[in-house]
């Protein structure tokens, strides 16, 4: 009997079954086109996506701390709570308190 209330089909034990046996033959497909220059958008982005469902924690942290680095947007960390700007280097302004800002201000 199939689940129609799955979240993801990635979930479906059979389903996930399949990808996982041959995760490694997908893997060497879209490594082997990257390395002959033959363009496996479909593939490459559906890799990603199964890398990325099975992720508890994601690698945005980068792009907040790129946004903070090129627009002073701010960015939280995951050993700390609060909201934190970096002054990367000189050429970077003090942003104030970040205690009174809301999101999306500068």
């Amino acid at each position: 009997e199939k689940n129609a209330d799955l979240p993801n089909l990635l979930v479906d034990p059979g389903f996930a079954k399949e990808l996982n046996e041959g995760q490694l033959a997908w893997r060497r497909v879209v490594g082997l086109g990257v390395a002959s220059g033959i363009a496996t958008p479909a593939m490459s982005a559906g890799l990603g996506y199964f890398d990325q469902y099975r992720r508890a924690s994601l690698p945005a942290n980068l792009i907040q701390a790129q946004r903070d680095f090129f627009g002073g947007h701010t960015y939280m960390r995951t050993d700390q709570e609060g909201t934190f700007h970096t002054l990367w280097d000189d050429t970077h302004k003090d942003i104030g308190d970040l205690k009174g800002r809301t999101a999306g201000e500068i």
